[in-house]
């Protein structure tokens, strides 16, 4: 009996060891105006998760400082964290922002220079910025992304994501972040076609300016893709972090997204 439940909790623990949780958020305009309780908060979000892709960091020098409080935060919770930040997207058309990667350094490495794409630059207001982690020995790339406000029309710009696996070849992709689209809209069709499936349906993650009844969720805009063949996901979810507020005025000033999640183990 003691030799089969040794077998077992080492299976387990093998499992869990050979999966990797990813979270992404759109943390609305990161810079120096969250306060040190803010930022504290975001941190006991976070802090759970091994890969965290964020978006709407701002571009002016605010948004690498504040990045850089947010993993001093995360490295006094028992863990070991790094982060890197984009530089300014290369937007003219509309809203320059960062993105940012935080990561525990005992579960990733990260692989080489994150770097914002290049080549559909012109075509993507905000141009994804990329990552490569490995886990044990194998990798996988996040492709972080904020797209434009659903009124200026996004799947203009995220109709090029087509490209994007042909482009890199020899990556793990996984699409993460803030759409401003919902992951049943045609203009995904050609990745799905492609073997990639997106971690939530319909899911709401855009906070409401007031609840209707129950109901403070208002759009499916946040999601993560990820090609079948190559990832198994376990388990997935959101963080209804405004539920922790009296008002979803003072939720909102965490930020008018909430945060969603993955767990997968790499194929």
């Amino acid at each position: 009996m003691r030799i089969v439940l040794l077998s077992f909790f080492l299976f387990v623990s093998v499992g869990c060891l050979s999966q990797i949780s990813l979270l992404s958020w759109n943390v609305e305009n990161l810079g120096d105006s969250k306060s040190d309780s803010t930022l504290h908060f975001i941190a006991q979000q976070l802090k759970n998760y091994d890969v965290v892709a964020l978006q709407e960091i701002v571009a002016n020098p605010s948004g690498p400082q504040t990045v850089a409080k947010l993993a001093d935060l995360l490295n006094r919770t028992g863990s070991k964290w790094d982060y890197a930040v984009s530089n300014p997207t290369a937007s003219s058309a509309y809203k320059t922002e960062r993105y940012a990667y935080l990561w525990k350094t005992a579960r990733v490495q990260l692989v080489g220079k994150p770097w914002l794409e290049k080549k559909y630059a012109q075509e993507i207001d905000r141009e994804p910025y990329y990552a490569t982690f490995q886990h044990q020995n194998k990798q996988f790339t996040v492709v972080n992304f904020h797209a434009i406000t659903k009124k200026m029309q996004p799947e203009t710009e995220i109709k090029y994501f087509k490209f994007l696996p042909e482009t890199y070849p020899n990556l793990n992709l996984l699409f993460v972040g803030d759409f401003n689209c919902p992951e049943d809209h045609t203009v995904f069709n050609p990745l799905k076609k492609m073997g990639y499936a997106s971690v939530f349906k319909n899911q709401k993650t855009t906070l409401r300016t007031n609840c209707i009844e129950a109901d403070c969720l208002a759009s499916p805009f946040d999601t993560i893709f990820y090609r079948q063949q190559k990832i198994k996901v376990i388990q997935h979810g959101v963080i209804p972090f405004y539920q922790q507020f009296q008002t979803l005025t003072d939720a909102r000033k965490i930020s008018d997204h909430i945060p969603i999640w993955v767990m997968f183990t790499i194929l």
